[in-house]
């Protein structure tokens, strides 16, 4: 079986963090590196998510994810959710958040996000897809100058932005 490193070495994806809140209330959240706009018209956006961790868990039991993007100016929150396990600490202790759209849980430090509806899950192997319908977003007012590529705002933080993180659920 070919593998895929030749070409993947070549990306560098933005990186974001997604939250969930079980339908029963409890919350998880993780950074992750698979995660796409898939559809135009309806709006969708895809993520994966990796059997492993703990959100995925959460996540299979919720209706809504909320996906966040990241400039380099929140390292540290991409440290916590992607180097630490909602196993062994409360990673919501640790950040400013509030309950957005059905509760689930929207980062005070971060540049933006969504809230999307679950519409659909797909097995891709180790991580699982969760096919989200958008029904509520925001962007942070320090974020405002980070409008796009080639802007003078915040950079987006990528995955070699990570490159030195420990995954808190190695694979």
């Amino acid at each position: 079986m070919a593998a895929l490193d030749a070409f993947t070495t070549l990306l560098d994806p933005p990186m974001y963090v997604v939250t969930a809140t079980a339908d029963d209330g409890e919350r998880a959240g993780c950074l992750i590196g698979f995660a796409s706009q898939s559809s135009i018209h309806p709006a969708r956006f895809t993520v994966w998510l990796s059997r492993a961790n703990r959100t995925y868990r959460v996540a299979c039991r919720a209706s809504y994810l909320t996906v966040h993007l990241l400039t380099t100016e929140h390292r540290e929150t991409a440290r916590l959710f992607g180097e630490e396990t909602g196993d062994e600490i409360d990673k919501f202790a640790r950040v400013d958040w509030e309950p957005g759209y059905a509760g689930s849980p929207v980062l005070a430090d971060s540049a933006g996000w969504f809230t999307g509806t679950v519409e659909a899950r797909f097995d891709g192997g180790d991580h699982v897809g969760f096919l989200l319908s958008p029904v509520a977003e925001g962007r942070h007012d320090e974020a405002a100058g980070a409008t796009g590529p080639g802007d003078t705002g915040p950079r987006l933080f990528v995955l070699s932005d990570a490159d030195r993180f420990s995954p808190g659920h190695p694979a």
